[in-house]
């Protein structure tokens, strides 16, 4: 964290003393260390895509592109986003609802796919093939049961969801294909459970789309060349120092693909917040320490307004305290709170009592002005906050590189 503290000091250095601080710090050399080996340790046959709803940031972006297979877009504004930023990159487009306009534009940009969500879809997908008269490379993406598999907390699949289709309605969706020809079924898309924390049991989930896929082509007569497995791969905010091992799962993966006979099958994964996240720090500057009813709480300049991941995912979110320097300190009347060795809850400048980063959390020591810095930030934090709620100012970007 030297290099986030170092930018912190530089920051304050140059800020108005009565300017407190409140950034986002992405460090883009870590991010890019961190995507290198996620790719390089996956089986010669699969692909990475990374899903930009995580972090769509232009130099996140920027950083990528040299490293992955491509882009994942979830809405039209995603898909027009990334086309704008990455013109040459392939791109995907999935996610329920997705307006006529955006399918139009999908397939005049000729998208290396769609994922189909609905036979509706299809059915406007393929009117405006027959319309444009121009192809157009589509995925099913499929509702599957999860028998035998432990969930995770955010589980998609096996349920009643607006993802997807579900497997009685591969037939009519087959049928329609099958009649249009401007429509390329590529292979099918599977994204039921995010949160993975266990290698095992995702190895176990690969285990069923193999299988799922190899019946269907089987059962269909169809010979497809591709399987996105989605992603998923999640952060446990709740003990940072825990990681998915990413290079455990990759062999054991290679190991499987061989057993299952999908060697000459394409094996696309598209993943978000396991990229991300720990390349970015959220910081704000501490503005009050006050007591309450026996509890002390620190309020900082900024709130879940600006990183809305902890109010999202209900955790306490892992931060450390920088000091600030004793100079920048001076100005400060000498009967600022502080306090030691106490349980403190870290919330912002919102009037609610929802605007809360973490709960009673012991710290050694605090001062005003001093910086709370929220690590594992780099993933659906700002991009999900109800930023304009109150009207505060934005917070500053930052990329260190």
């Amino acid at each position: 964290m030297d290099r986030i503290t170092q930018a912190i000091d530089k920051l304050t250095a140059k800020q108005d003393e009565h300017t407190p601080l409140c950034a986002y710090i992405y460090d883009l050399a870590s991010l890019r260390d961190h995507a290198n080996e996620i790719v390089s340790a996956l089986p010669r046959n699969c692909e990475f895509y990374y899903a930009a709803k995580a972090n769509p940031e232009e130099r996140i972006l920027e950083t990528l592109a040299p490293l992955v297979d491509g882009f994942e877009a979830a809405s039209g504004g995603e898909l027009n986003w990334l086309h704008q930023c990455q013109p040459k990159m392939p791109l995907i487009f999935g996610g329920p609802g997705k307006l006529i306009s955006d399918l139009s534009y999908a397939i005049d940009i000729d998208i290396e796919a769609i994922h189909v969500e609905s036979l509706l879809e299809l059915r406007r997908i393929a009117s405006l093939c027959s319309q444009k008269q121009r192809s157009c490379r589509i995925l099913l993406r499929m509702n599957i049961g999860l028998d035998g598999i432990e969930h995770t907390r955010l589980t998609m699949g096996g349920k009643p969801t607006p993802f997807g289709l579900d497997v009685d309605a591969l037939d009519s969706a087959i049928a329609i294909i099958r009649e249009q020809p401007h429509i390329e079924l590529l292979g099918f898309h599977f994204h039921l459970m995010s949160h993975q924390l266990n290698p095992q049991r995702h190895l176990a989930l690969m285990k069923l789309y193999f299988r799922t896929f190899k019946r269907w082509c089987r059962d269909y007569d169809l010979n497809l060349s591709l399987l996105n497995v989605g992603g998923g791969i999640g952060i446990d905010y709740a003990h940072p120092e825990q990681r998915f091992d990413w290079r455990e799962f990759c062999a054991e993966l290679a190991n499987l693909i061989e057993q299952e006979s999908m060697t000459k099958i394409n094996i696309r994964f598209e993943c978000g917040r396991f990229v991300t996240a720990n390349a970015g720090c959220y910081v704000m500057q501490v503005l009050d320490i006050k007591q309450s009813h026996g509890e002390w709480f620190a309020i900082g300049h900024g709130g879940t307004h600006h990183f809305r991941t902890p109010a999202a995912q209900s955790h306490d979110h892992p931060f450390f305290v920088h000091s600030r320097s004793p100079v920048t300190a001076e100005s400060e009347p000498e009967t600022s709170p502080s306090i030691k060795a106490q349980n403190v809850t870290l919330v912002g400048q919102l009037c609610t009592p929802k605007d809360v980063l973490a709960r009673q959390q012991y710290i050694d020591k605090l001062n005003l002005g001093d910086y709370l810095v929220f690590t594992q930030a780099g993933a659906y934090a700002w991009n999900i906050s109800h930023q304009n709620f109150l009207m505060h100012a934005a917070p500053e970007m930052v990329f260190l590189d």
